[in-house]
């Protein structure tokens, strides 16, 4: 496999190579693809959990559980205001 690199990636690398905490240019891509694959894994575990929490919401909705938005927005307003007058 062939791969292309900018030369600053291709820096980033040898940099990696020559602190010592790699001991190959491939160990760095390797490790990258690594942590590549770890993060794309936690992006879909938040997606999977915010799917969760938006079909509760709307399930509650549909149940008759809702809020109004302008009085909640309100009185986070007003707690927020609250606490700004307390820290002064």
């Amino acid at each position: 496999m062939n791969v292309s690199l900018t030369p600053e990636l291709e820096s980033l690398i040898h940099r990696k190579v020559s602190n010592g905490r790699y001991t190959s240019a491939s160990e760095v891509v390797r490790e990258a693809l690594r942590l590549m694959e770890e993060r794309d894994q936690v992006q879909e575990l938040h997606k999977a959990s915010m799917r969760e929490k938006i079909a509760a919401g709307m399930e509650s909705l549909r149940a008759g559980q809702g809020s109004d938005g302008e009085a909640f927005m309100a009185k986070i307003d007003a707690d927020l205001a609250a606490i700004e007058h307390r820290d002064r």
